[in-house]
């Protein structure tokens, strides 16, 4: 069983920034990022795979976010940089993590999935 515990949501300006971390408790080969906003479905932000050799953006956070990995006695913590950040990028933000290898780009692609993590972009 895998647990993914998030940490660096917060309030923001619009035009700042903030980092996201989720590290994982077991091994897990691709991790991702996802968002909800009240009413809306959750939604696809980045995913990397365990070798950090493949990354995947949403358009809508492509050059302004970045997604990285690290390693650590076979447990990975994976972050999300966010930069200029807009009102409309507020969301609860959650870190997912499968077993699977390939990367993926949709919540059913994703086992484990974490608590999520509060980000609100104030205009």
């Amino acid at each position: 069983q895998v647990q993914l515990v998030e940490s660096g949501g917060g309030l923001v300006q619009a035009g700042g920034s903030l980092r996201l971390s989720c590290a994982a408790s077991g091994r897990t080969y691709s991790m991702g990022w996802f968002r909800q906003a009240p009413g809306k479905e959750r939604e696809f932000v980045a995913a990397i795979h365990w070798s950090g050799g493949n990354k995947k953006y949403a358009d809508s956070v492509k050059g302004r976010f970045a997604i990285a990995i690290s390693r650590d006695n076979a447990k990975n913590t994976v972050y999300l940089q966010m930069n200029s950040l807009k009102p409309e990028d507020t969301a609860v933000y959650y870190c997912a993590a499968d077993a699977r290898l390939g990367v993926g780009s949709t919540p059913q692609e994703y086992t484990y999935w974490g608590q999520g993590t509060q980000v609100t972009v104030s205009s």
